[in-house]
Order: structure tokens, then sequence, then C-alpha cells
């Protein structure tokens, strides 16, 4: 059987168009946030004066379904998921140090990379039918200092908890790593890491590695995670970002909730 193309087809597909084409059904706006801003701001208008994005109004419970990623844009082999992966309570549900690590472990279990979402989130999960891995997205509107919290946090990862070790309940220990990850220059800021946990099981050896990234668009932020005990792309992790990126800003640019 083949194994998990490095970029699926339709995903790479759809980093080509998603700046232009959203198949969704748009809330009716003024004809004016269709255009594109090419003006050269007068003095009056000087970027300086522009609402900050934490002032910006809510996308809809529509808009940010609509900023999701599907099956339909990775392509073969992903498929909607058939619950939760079995690795995640027999790996993630352990006691590690330092406390960060901790916090690592407890965020990605939970899937709440930005704490309790202040305004509209919307979640999807996807399932790799050849390796077995697990991609779980989501989009949440969020104040933008606490995304920039989460963002400095990820990035002290790979320093604070370049190796740990997490215990389970039963006493085994699972050896842990994360190191950084690239994310293509999108959104406002980004920022990944790679989590990996070794250890033994009744199955033998075994290694579980976990993509987490983050990136914030405006007021908006998409967060994701995608990994498993099988092979796991971090060039999937990548295109999802940046097609995420761009969908969510697509979403922004097209409507926003009236206040």
């Amino acid at each position: 059987m083949p194994r998990t193309p490095a970029v699926p087809l339709v995903l790479a597909s759809a980093l080509l168009t998603a700046a232009t084409a959203c198949s969704v059904d748009w809330p009716e706006t003024p004809s004016a946030a269709d255009r594109p801003n090419t003006h050269t701001p007068t003095p009056a208008q000087s970027p300086s004066l522009s609402p900050s994005p934490a002032a910006a109004p809510s996308l809809t419970k529509a808009q940010t379904e609509a900023a999701l990623i599907t099956e339909t844009d990775l392509g073969d082999p992903w498929m909607p998921t058939e619950g939760a992966a079995t690795w995640r309570d027999g790996l993630l549900k352990a006691a590690a140090r330092p406390a960060e690590c901790q916090r690592l472990l407890d965020t990605v279990y939970t899937d709440e990379l930005f704490g309790t979402a202040t305004g509209t989130r919307a979640v999807v999960a996807l399932d790799d039918a050849w390796d077995g891995a697990q991609l779980r997205y989501q989009v949440v509107t969020q104040r933008p200092a606490e995304v920039e919290s989460t963002l400095a946090w990820l990035r002290s990862l790979p320093r604070t908890c370049a190796t740990f070790a997490a215990t389970t309940a039963q006493g085994d220990v699972r050896e842990g790593q994360v190191s950084g990850l690239e994310l293509p220059d999108v959104g406002d800021a980004r920022e990944a890491v790679r989590l990996t946990l070794s250890g033994e099981s009744a199955e033998g050896e075994f290694t579980l590695t976990l993509d987490v990234a983050a990136v914030r668009v405006g007021a908006d932020a998409l967060a994701l995670t995608n990994g498993g005990v099988g092979e796991v792309s971090a060039e999937v992790t990548q295109g999802v970002a940046e097609l995420g990126a761009a969908r969510l800003a697509e979403v922004r640019k097209r409507g926003r909730a009236e206040v």
C-alpha cells in the first residue's frame, strides 16, 4: 500500500487557489468589502488610526466553520475521524516535569491550545487511513494578546522541554523531546513545535510524534495538531497551516459579523 504523500495533491492544489476560491455561501456584505484596498491612505486614514484587531467584530459561527480545513482539502488518505485516537489516553495522560512539559501534555490532550476561547470556536478532526495519524484543527476568535502569549510559550518549549520524562498512572516511563518546527511565513504570527514520546508497551517499542502549530490572523487564530505512532509528515502540518491561514484571511476579508 502506498505511503502518505509528503504533500497530498489535493492540498497542494488548494494552496495555489486558497486566496481566490472559497466554496462557501457568504452573508451579504457591502460591495466595498469585496474590493481590494489599493488606494494610498490619506493623513486622516493613517494606519496608526485603524481599529486594532481586538476591537474588530467577531466571526459568525458559519464563518468560523467555513474557515476549517476538511478531508476534501487534503485528499487521500484523509477522512472524517472515527473517534479519538487510542494513543491519546495511553500516551498523553502522564505526569511530566518540568511543569511546562506537563502543560504541553495536558494542552494537546484537551485540544485547547489557546485555553477557553473567548469568542467563536469551530473544530474538525481527520484520520489518516494509511498511517493511523490524526489531525485536529480548530479556528477560534481570541484576544490577540492571549494568542501571542500562547505563541511565546510554544516558542520556549524547545528549550524548557528539549528532553523530559513522563510517567503514566501504571508507572510506565516515557522519554519526551520537543524541537522547533518551521512554518511558512503566513498570518500575522505563527509558531510550531514537534513533540515525541518514546517508550515500550505490550506491543513493543513505540514513538509518538505530534506536531503542534498555531497561527494568528488578526483577532482570530488557528491551531492544529498532527500526530500518531506511525508516519507523521511535517510537510502536511506546514501545508495545512498555510492553507488554513489563507482561508481564514479570506473569511475575514469577505465578511465580519455586524455589531
